[in-house]
């Protein structure tokens, strides 16, 4: 049986945590946003995520080269950040789908669902770890390997989050219902 992370706290002690995690997330997502905005241009439309996503070697480097100095700086600074972002934005997750979890789907076939979402969330900033490792490797030299990389880990991080994001909000909408 799987070990939940969070089983050991009080509600209360979950709550205030993720109270604490939501200030830390808002504020470091204030930062994310704008260090990204150095990086808005004609070819990275979506700063950051626009790199991230970039599919071969040869629109990485005209991303990279679209960049001046100062956005190419912002662009070392957020990937840097990132690592610390994606402990945050995992956990925020992972402390959501948890409680709602508990109350929603407690003894039923779903909460496995739940639970699953749970480390998830983990896998997926683990795999942001790894893009971010490309990302940066873009920067001295852009390959398709590192290029590759960054793509696809990229990929499976935001299908991570997004079914952690939807667990949510389905349970949320069924919590509603059963009121």
């Amino acid at each position: 049986m799987l070990l939940l992370p969070f089983s050991k706290y009080s509600k209360k002690t979950l709550t205030n945590r993720t109270i604490i995690v939501f200030i830390l997330l808002f504020l470091g997502a204030l930062l994310m946003r704008y260090l990204n905005s150095f990086l808005l241009n004609d070819i990275a439309t979506n700063g950051i995520i626009t790199f991230e996503l970039a599919k071969d070697a040869s629109f990485a480097e005209s991303i990279i080269n679209s960049w001046d100095i100062k956005a190419k700086a912002a662009a070392g600074y957020s990937l840097i950040f990132d690592f610390i972002f994606l402990v945050l934005y995992s956990l925020f997750l992972a402390l959501l789908i948890h409680q709602i979890n508990e109350r929603v789907w407690k003894n039923t076939a779903v909460y496995k669902v739940g639970v699953a979402l749970i480390y998830a969330q983990f896998v997926a900033a683990f795999f942001d770890a790894i893009e971010n490792i490309a990302l940066l490797q873009l920067f001295k030299e852009a390959t398709q390997f590192w290029t590759s990389i960054a793509y696809y880990f990229a990929s499976m991080k935001f299908i991570l989050i997004a079914l952690g994001i939807l667990f949510i909000v389905i349970s949320w909408v069924v919590r509603l219902v059963r009121r």
